[in-house]
């Protein structure tokens, strides 16, 4: 009887959106907001994490998922696909899903020491397969002490002994190495322990980072646990205007598109701008993604790259005719990769789509200290912003494209005849992506024409970037560099900016920030298009008139279920109100608390970096006592931190918690603290990921920052972290959390994710490490 109506409910519906058509682009000025309620968060990955507690669940890997009848497939869909293990015959993959993965390469830097020291502690003896690991030496690489010179001894013989790649300090920075040596390839999975493997991206490869926990079981197993996060498009319509660079598109879409439209998404670009956009500008777009909050950045595998990878192949050949078939780049292995060329498929699911139009696009900067603000240059040069340090290094914009642009700079400076060098209130480093790099600098003269205006050559490695040697930004000094993170404190104590590497050069040569003057604005330009959809008038317009189909079935269906409901006779007494909570109980293993509680110390603040939490300098010192973790905890946000807060508080802060670099110690410097419990609006992947493999509890709860910022909003200058009085009590059986507001106030509770069994036998194992090792005496 009620399937009729239903059905009648629908077409009607059907026929109702048909009359729509109110096309859903929007387009705004430098701006587009978007609510907090359409995030994806992290806390409901958590309750599928891990699968030994569930029925026939396979050993070995996650639970084989059943096969779906086939269903167009992202680009990041059908790369996960290759290198998922233990998939039911037929099934496709899809976004949400947890899988067994294999990847195709894993890098490790300077931190490959703790993951050698995880490695034999979980009691692995033999790396699973050589050939898939790649270790690098390039973060402290200025630090000439015993200390850190011993530990770079024993991470290279360690490659030796397992036959592992390896490269030593000086040679460059892990993800160019990965690149420009053919490891990140096409099509392929490529992961390492850093948070900027989406940096592969740009080369049409699906780069993500995972944390040293997960490097050792790669290294043990070959394998790691992976969820296929939400997949956003980006599309990218126009032409970029001469004068405007990839670094311009990823500083505007971070600091336009800042609510964190992209938070924990992986992110594929695509649009008739694509094609334009060389490799060199797609690694930098890529390598930001990271800022943007994605946990990859995915370009797809066109003419462009085909060319590119056509032209490392050739010059293979000239070079060193004898090894050209067997080295990274043969022709050979490319005609493959285009023959079997993935793309994603027409119809293919995005949890959204964005887009920017290039043409309107002019250089940008962003800062101080955030990439969320981002401002055009034009808006800039007039503010006279007085600059003493200046970089042209990194990952992001240290190839020998971005020393060309710096050195024209500088050229064009002398043939008008001005004063061609650095400013004598600034001093400009530059350090090369990788010795390649900067021998093809070299090469053709732009790295001389830097030396004579006077920059300052540091090793090629990350150096500044992570605020590690000579040439940080000094207290009251401000900085402008064509890296990728300007968080607070993390490049020194001053205020940092972030730009391309010809803004950057420009800047050092005038004393201020300010561009090259390269700048050509089209014809009818007046502000940056961005909005959601994909930027095609006609497409968005058809998107809408689906979206608005299933918005009337959505709303049909809800009448009929109530309909079912009434004419079914739904129960509403208090027994069934209270069988239905029973049936929610969350078991809890023997001896894991039933419920955690504490005062609440509040952080006001959204994106609290890692920097923040534990900064970047200390990072590298494997030597660091726990004493000393708790006592740096929080201190490059708030140096007060650690006399405010104290053992079983729970630590409650705002959205985007523990966003930037995958270093551990965010989540063990808290734990140091003895601090076992962290509340959030919302957090940032990489962290969620730790604070499991490190036995920090966390879980998001966006209202009690919503109540903690409306309690406190009008008492004058809001301290970075204050004592609230307030209780906070995580029924972990009930999963649900109670709240009272101070003595004396209301209190009120609210419904979170249930933490599964193996998620509580990890935590009460003590992490992660602990809890393979376990298994592996087990078995």
């Amino acid at each position: 009887m009620i399937i009729p109506v239903r059905r009648s409910l629908a077409l009607a519906a059907t026929r109702a959106a048909r009359q729509l058509a109110v096309p859903r682009t929007t387009t705004a000025a430098y701006r587009l907001r978007a609510p907090v309620a359409t995030y994806t968060t992290t806390s409901r990955r958590l309750q599928t994490a891990f699968h030994s507690q569930l029925e026939n669940a396979p050993e070995g890997g996650l639970p084989s998922i059943k096969a779906t009848p086939e269903v167009p497939q992202t680009l990041t869909e059908k790369i996960v696909q290759r290198h998922a293990v233990g998939l039911a015959p037929g099934k496709k993959v899809r976004s949400g899903d947890y899988v067994t993965l294999r990847p195709a390469k894993c890098m490790t830097h300077d931190n490959s020491f703790p993951v050698m020291t995880k490695f034999t502690s979980i009691g692995a003896t033999k790396v699973h397969d050589p050939k898939q690991i790649v270790l690098t030496l390039d973060h402290d690489v200025q630090n000439k002490s015993e200390t850190n010179l011993r530990k770079y001894r024993l991470i290279e013989e360690f490659a030796k002994l397992h036959g592992i790649s390896f490269y030593p300090a000086g040679r460059g920075i892990g993800h160019q190495i990965m690149i420009e040596e053919g490891y990140a390839w096409p099509g392929t999975v490529a992961v390492a322990s850093d948070s900027h493997s989406n940096t592969y991206g740009g080369i049409g490869a699906l780069g993500t980072p995972v944390v040293r926990t997960d490097a050792a079981s790669i290294w043990a197993t070959g394998q790691t646990y992976f969820q296929i996060p939400p997949i956003a498009k980006i599309n990218l319509t126009g032409i970029l205007p001469p004068g405007v660079t990839g670094k311009d598109v990823i500083v505007a879409l971070c600091g336009l598109f800042n609510n964190d439209e992209v938070l924990n998404h992986c992110i594929e670009f695509g649009g008739s701008g694509i094609s334009t956009i060389p490799i060199d500008d797609r690694i930098t777009i890529a390598n930001m993604t990271t800022e943007f909050g994605a946990l990859s950045g995915l370009f797809p595998i066109d003419h462009m790259l085909e060319s590119w990878l056509r032209a490392k192949a050739t010059t293979a050949a000239m070079l060193n005719p004898e090894q050209a078939a067997e080295g990274p780049f043969t022709h050979a292995k490319i005609d493959d990769l285009i023959q079997n060329q993935l793309t994603a498929d027409p119809g293919a699911t995005y949890a959204k789509t964005l887009y920017l139009n290039l043409s309107t696009l002019s250089p940008f900067v962003a800062g101080p200290n955030s990439v969320k603000v981002a401002t055009p240059i034009k808006e800039l040069e007039p503010q006279d912003i007085k600059i003493q340090k200046a970089y042209i290094l990194s990952c992001t914009n240290g190839r020998a494209s971005d020393f060309a642009a710096a050195a024209n700079v500088f050229r064009e400076a002398a043939k008008e005849g001005r004063r061609a060098t650095v400013s004598r209130h600034v001093q400009l480093y530059i350090a090369a992506a990788s010795s390649v790099e900067q021998q093809a600098a070299i090469d053709s003269g732009d790295w001389q024409v830097l030396l004579d205006a006077g920059a300052q050559e540091l090793p090629s490695g990350c150096g500044p970037c992570i605020g590690l040697g000579r040439g940080l930004i000094e207290k009251g000094e401000v900085g402008i560099s064509a890296s990728n993170r300007n968080f607070k404190n993390r490049m020194g104590e001053g205020s940092a900016y972030l730009a391309s590497p010809e803004v950057v050069a420009a800047s050092a040569l005038k004393g201020k920030i300010a561009g090259p003057g390269w700048y050509q604005k089209p014809e009818g330009v007046e502000k940056v298009i961005i909005g959601e959809g994909t930027g095609d008038r006609e497409v968005d317009k058809a998107l809408s008139i689906e979206e608005a189909l299933d918005k009337l079935i959505a709303q049909a269906e809800g009448m009929v279920a109530d309909a079912e409901k009434d004419l079914g006779g739904a129960a509403t007494d208090t027994t069934a109100q209270a069988k239905e909570e029973e049936e929610t109980l969350t078991e809890i293993l023997p001896g894991f608390p039933e419920r955690l509680e504490g005062e609440i110390v509040f952080c006001d603040a959204d994106n609290i970096n890692t920097d923040g939490i534990y900064p970047g300098k200390y990072t590298y010192q494997d030597n660091v006592s726990t004493e000393m973790m708790a006592q740096v905890c929080m201190e490059n946000y708030d140096k007060s931190f650690g006399s405010i807060a104290k053992a079983g508080d729970v630590l409650v802060t705002g959205f985007n918690f523990g966003c930037g670099s995958s270093r551990e110690q965010a989540a063990t410097a808290i734990l140091a603290k003895k601090i076992p419990l962290v509340v959030a609006g919302s957090f940032g992947n990489i962290f969620s990921r730790n604070s499991i493999n490190n036995a920090l509890m966390t879980v998001e709860v966006p209202k009690l920052i919503q109540r903690l910022r409306e309690t406190f909003k009008d008492e004058g200058k809001k301290p970075l972290t204050r004592r609230t009085g307030w209780k906070f009590v995580w029924d972990v059986r009930r999963s649900k959390v109670v709240v009272t507001e101070g003595e004396g106030g209301e209190t009120w509770s609210q419904k979170v994710g249930e933490l599964p069994p193996t998620v509580q036998e990890i935590i009460a194992r003590g992490g992660l490490e602990k809890w393979v090792k376990a298994k592996i005496s087990e078995n």
